[in-house]
């Protein structure tokens, strides 16, 4: 089949890649030049597991390639994914510029039957706008031609985006039960009939609830995460272990083990934006979702723990300390620092007075960018920052390590060389990467996230051993 891609972000430029991967003729639109001869050379902007190899092996079988050319594209899909940004307005409303420029161009240039999928996580509701702005297009033309408006949520994690899209858990396909809706239907069958094979993972059901079920999924995941952090703050008030109780909880199939993992709070683009959107959304109908309210106060306070508990054993001026940072992307296996709580203690420990040595396995380059505009308002907060090649060196001379984001390089450290290398064998855990009674073997002194039950040993960790595992694959 043929597919255009508009915008080739984190969704389009996957989305795309697996799609060619099948044997569809894929297209890519983006208006950034440099971007698109970067992408056409197999060089990737973004950092996704299997990306790089994917697109550069259907760009040299032919499936797959990238440009500019608006009417180009437009004339090469008979599908037509809309895969561009809605960053949040000041308002916390999802910002649909891009998507309804989309839509203008498409039925600008647009001959013939096309199927208009929105793929950008959107309100419900725009699949009507989108179809009011096709309709008023066509109307300024001499055409026959005419759409269909298709609503298809992505569900992808970062970090396991390739996986998720080629194996997913579900499809979720909104459509219209008109005849073109009907028809639009059909091809979209057809195109993820190769992610059907061995089971029938697609949910069909109306447009609106379609853009409904993404922000009520992200809510929903959102939500588990800061209870979790909220009982976790809690338990370390009382002398519990938040591990324990976790497994405990988990174990019951009604509420089970996913997304239940307490730690310094989520980021991204996805949940942080979503659960705003959604807000914004029940605000326009009149409704106050106080749920998702607490669950963005609760995140946004969590993004605090690690610098409270820092603050707590160091003192409120922390001029002449220096803290080692493992990790600073927002979640493992990306190089994402949108909303990453890395961002909030960096800030936090700087405007006290600290300096920090920071590493992370691939997001270094971005955290150079987005850190030099979060400190800029702090004389010389920058340079209190100092960007390490590696874990280790980050260590030397810190009086403790904080460790920001569950990396697989950090779950199995050499516990003697953490002990000699910092001035202070002290570990903050803002993923609960270890075992306290691990660590007291050791000589560490260690502070994680609702871990301070005070009779804490073996007996409580049976199954932990799978934490950080199943954080990864969680996030």
């Amino acid at each position: 089949m043929k597919i255009t891609i508009i915008g080739t972000g984190y969704v389009g430029l996957v989305t795309g890649a697996c799609l060619a991967e099948v044997g569809n003729e894929v297209f890519c639109l983006d208006l950034d030049q440099h971007k698109v001869d970067l992408l056409n050379r197999g060089i990737i902007p973004i950092h996704e597991a299997g990306l790089e190899e994917l697109v550069k092996r259907n760009c040299a079988a032919g499936r797959l390639r990238f440009s500019t050319d608006v009417v180009a594209s437009v004339v090469h899909g008979d599908i037509q994914f809309i895969a561009v940004g809605t960053p949040p307005d000041d308002d916390g409303s999802a910002d649909l510029q891009f998507v309804l420029s989309a839509a203008r161009n498409i039925g600008r240039y647009m001959t013939g039957f096309k199927v208009v999928v929105n793929k950008s996580t959107v309100p419900v509701g725009t699949a009507d706008r989108v179809r009011a702005v096709l309709v008023g297009e066509l109307a300024m033309r001499d055409t026959d031609a005419s759409f269909s408006v298709v609503s298809n949520p992505e569900f992808l994690k970062e970090g396991a985006a390739i996986e998720d899209f080629m194996r997913p858990d579900r499809i979720v396909i909104g459509c219209d039960d008109s005849p073109k809706g009907e028809q639009a239907r059909a091809m979209m069958k057809q195109l993820y009939m190769p992610f059907n094979r061995n089971r029938e993972r697609t949910f069909w059901m109306d447009v609106h609830s379609a853009e409904f079920t993404k922000y009520a999924a992200n809510a929903m995941l959102a939500t588990r995460i800061s209870f979790m952090n909220e009982l976790a703050n809690l338990a370390d008030k009382v002398g519990v272990d938040i591990e324990a109780v976790r497994h405990g909880i988990g174990a019951d199939p009604r509420i089970g083990y996913s997304f239940l993992y307490a730690g310094c709070g989520y980021g991204g683009s996805c949940f942080p934006k979503d659960v705003l959107a959604l807000e914004r959304t029940a605000n326009e109908y009149g409704q106050d979702l106080l749920i998702l309210k607490a669950v963005e106060q609760v995140n946004e306070q969590q993004k605090h723990v690690l610098g409270n508990k820092v603050v707590s054993r160091f003192g409120d001026d922390l001029r002449g300390h220096h803290f080692a940072v493992w990790g600073l992307a927002f979640k493992p296996n990306t190089d994402d620092m949108r909303e990453a709580p890395s961002r909030v203690l960096i800030r936090e420990l700087v405007g006290r007075g600290a300096t920090v040595a920071v590493y992370d396995p691939v997001a270094l380059r971005e955290a150079r960018r987005v850190l030099e505009v979060d400190l800029s308002d702090m004389p010389d907060g920058y340079r209190q920052v100092r960007f390490c090649d590696n874990q280790v060196e980050a260590l030397t001379g810190a009086d403790a390590l904080i460790i920001v984001t569950e990396w697989k390089t950090f779950r199995s450290p050499d516990f003697g060389q953490i002990r000699s290398l910092l001035k202070n064998p002290i570990v903050f855990d803002g993923r609960n990467l270890f075992e306290p009674w691990t660590m007291a073997n050791a000589g560490i002194e260690y502070h994680g996230i609702g871990r301070s039950a005070r009779n804490t040993d073996n007996a409580t960790t049976t199954h932990s051993g799978t934490n950080a595992t199943n954080a990864i694959n969680d996030s």
